[in-house]
């Protein structure tokens, strides 16, 4: 049977960004006015300093002007996105595990899904609102394993995750993060910029040896009770977003 071909193309970059300002636009909706100032203001600059300097610079500048504006209005939607997407996501089951979705491409190893869930047997198989979990990360710093949920809950779920990347990863320094908002806790919208401030203290190579190491723990283990599905902890950020 021939091999079957299809005509799809990815949408390009303009089509890129319409698809993230309506998802935007969801979740704040004075984006659209947001991004309009910022781009004004640019293009207002950036001419003002062209008429000021007179002659070709004025239209040389007229012409910088132009794309500027639009580069100033798509920087304030990323910006204005990601403290939307991190707003949504406060007090959300697993908001950590998706605040760690991109922060592989920054050489981090990081678990999307919880590595250890205490959803107390007392609370209802459809809600993890009540969960206590543990979502892990790895890279030249150390492993960092975050907990969110109760408190109380989520320390004890740390510390037996501590116990066992301890016995499989020996002398790699391991960091326990809580998610809230108290003076030792850490913010959802920080977990990404407090991971890649971390000072390095493994090789690439190194790094690479403890992720195996971490593997042979295997995946999702104690507390969850029958008939809850464990990966649903997770925070669809598509889905948030209305894609």
């Amino acid at each position: 049977m021939a091999k079957e071909t299809t005509d799809e193309k990815k949408p390009g970059r303009f089509a890129e960004i319409r698809q993230a300002y309506k998802a935007i636009k969801q979740l704040d909706a004075k984006i659209g006015w947001a991004m309009l100032l910022a781009a004004l203001v640019t293009f207002a600059v950036i001419v003002g300093i062209g008429f000021l300097l007179g002659g070709i610079w004025r239209w040389y500048l007229i012409i910088i002007a132009i794309p500027a504006a639009l580069l100033a209005a798509v920087f304030v939607m990323n910006r204005r996105g990601n403290k939307a997407m991190y707003g949504a996501l406060e007090g959300q089951a697993g908001a950590a595990g998706a605040a760690l979705q991109s922060i592989g491409k920054r050489g981090w190893y990081a678990s999307t899904e919880p590595v250890a869930v205490d959803a107390n047997r007392a609370a209802k198989a459809s809600d993890l609102a009540g969960a206590a979990m543990v979502f892990r990360a790895l890279g030249r710093p150390g492993i960092v394993l975050i907990g969110e949920g109760p408190k109380q809950r989520a320390l004890k779920l740390l510390k037996a995750e501590e116990k066992k990347v301890n016995r499989v990863a020996p002398g790699v320094p391991v960091h326990l993060w809580v998610i809230g908002n108290g003076d030792d806790e850490v913010k959802v919208s920080k977990i990404s910029s407090k991971l890649t401030r971390m000072r390095p203290v493994l090789t690439k190579e190194e790094a690479s040896v403890v992720n195996k190491r971490l593997k042979s723990l295997g995946g999702l283990r104690t507390g969850v009770p029958a008939g809850m599905d464990p990966t649903r902890a997770r925070v669809d950020r598509k889905a948030m977003k209305g894609k």
